[in-house]
């Protein structure tokens, strides 16, 4: 037990460490611009580190997680209520950007000078993909490369059919999935070393955003963000918490609370991609199965971008105010709903969201893509909500279909909440002293007799 709080108490100087980063990064970027924006590849690296281990981990956790189930009928039923769940949210984060975007017309009195045109043309991607290269696009050109090219879409793909293939091959795939359990313990070892190289991350993020948008930025646009500030946050505290309260029985700041670390690390480094193995880690050890955290998770990052949705709607509409174009409803929801699609794939990538907008309004409304430029200032402090706020949905979407799906263990829920059960934060598995032979991690949440008859348990 010493042992043991000593390996937590060392995390948390890391955690601490990561706040000191992020003040000192402020302090920089606003005492040094021109040195602060020269540290951004300090926060790049770092986020390139963490999406290096996305892959993989996505890659394993969804293959042990089929792997081991009895029936392909119930990870059928989980990613059936996952799509529709992340349908019907996504629909619900637009509907309320939409309302507050037309309430305060925030983009009333701006001027689109040719500065800010040739910043907005710069964000549309010339090979724009519509909807059909979009769906074939989740076809990797080899099974390998869908590892290579960081496609989230692709990995979930091969891993999905990898599971399936396992789980009809019986005993006979069963060293195979043990395998491929010694394989994820590796990765997340590896991902717990390279969170020590956090606080640098977060330094040179931090420093490279305040010293290039600056004060001038913030003051002329702070209606905008500050909106959708206050937008995301009633996203969260009163449609999440409702849905969680309801549903799970949870109270949503003591989930919050679990998860802090992870909050923290996304708004060091602007991405929520960069808490999607934690996450992966974390809702396995709060008692929800790895089949449903296996899928919910990675397509969740895909599929259920609610700060994303918000962030489209609430842009779309400053954007044509500005270029002296506003959208009547009729116009908005067809744009919204395109943006609805054009969206999918873009996983938390901080800076992703701009590059999206940019590019379903060149397909969609052309004529308003020169006012991207008026946001590309402050993209990067408005990504910071957009991101939280996706992680935020996720954590509760794993929770709510766990419980529909009865695929959770609310007696360990209850432990971890309360902090009988405390997440070992050195090597992101649950108490990882498993014996290296094989033996299955110390800590899990038990598997279902079903599905430990399926494995040859």
């Amino acid at each position: 037990m010493a042992g043991t709080a000593a390996r937590r108490d060392r995390t948390h100087y890391l955690y601490i460490a990561v706040i000191v980063a992020v003040v000192l990064g402020v302090a920089v970027g606003f005492a040094a611009p021109g040195v602060a924006v020269e540290l951004k590849p300090l926060g790049t690296g770092f986020v390139n580190l963490i999406k290096m281990m996305i892959s993989p981990i996505i890659f394993c956790t969804i293959v042990l997680g089929i792997g081991s189930v009895r029936k392909a009928a119930k990870v059928g039923a989980v990613g059936g209520i996952a799509l529709g769940y992340f349908t019907v949210m996504s629909l619900v984060a637009l509907s309320i950007g939409l309302l507050v975007g037309n309430v305060l017309h925030p983009g009333d009195s701006l001027a689109v000078t040719d500065a800010v045109k040739e910043a907005g043309q710069g964000q549309v991607v010339a090979e724009a993909k519509d909807t059909v290269e979009f769906i074939l696009g989740i076809i990797p050109t080899t099974f390998v490369s869908a590892f290579t090219t960081g496609e989230v879409l692709q990995t979930l793909l091969v891993a999905l059919l990898a599971g399936f293939a396992l789980q009809a091959m019986g005993p006979a795939g069963q060293p195979v999935l043990r395998g491929v359990e010694h394989i994820q313990r590796l990765v997340f070892r590896i991902l717990g070393m390279v969170m020590w190289a956090a606080p640098i991350g977060a330094f040179g993020a931090i420093a490279a955003v305040t010293g290039s948008a600056g004060l001038d930025a913030l003051k002329s646009l702070a209606v905008l963000m500050l909106g959708f500030y206050v937008t995301c946050f009633l996203f969260v505290f009163i449609v999440l918490a409702a849905l969680l309260r309801i549903i799970a029985g949870l109270n949503i700041l003591t989930f919050f609370k679990y998860l802090g670390r992870e909050f923290l690390l996304i708004l060091s480094t602007s991405s929520s991609e960069s808490a999607l193995p934690r996450l992966i880690a974390k809702m396995e050890h709060l008692g929800v199965s790895k089949p449903v955290v296996g899928i919910t998770v990675p397509t969740g990052y895909s599929f259920n971008l609610d700060g994303t949705m918000i962030y489209m709607t609430m842009a779309s509409l400053f954007i044509a105010d500005a270029m002296g174009d506003p959208m009547s409803l009729a116009e908005q929801i067809p744009l919204l709903l395109f943006l609805l699609v054009a969206s999918k794939g873009a996983a938390g990538v901080s800076g992703a969201g701009l590059a999206t907008l940019a590019g379903g309004l060149q397909s969609h409304r052309p004529e308003l893509v020169d006012g991207v430029g008026l946001i590309v200032g402050i993209d990067r402090f408005m990504s910071e909500a957009r991101a939280l706020t996706n992680f935020a949905g996720n954590a509760v979407a794993t929770v709510l279909i766990g419980t529909w799906t009865k695929e959770i263990d609310k007696e360990r829920v209850d432990q971890v909440l309360a902090g009988l059960a405390p997440f070992d934060e050195k090597t992101l598995l649950d108490d990882a002293s498993a014996d290296p032979a094989g033996a299955e991690p110390k800590g899990l949440p038990e598997a279902r007799e079903g599905d430990k008859a399926a494995a040859g348990v």
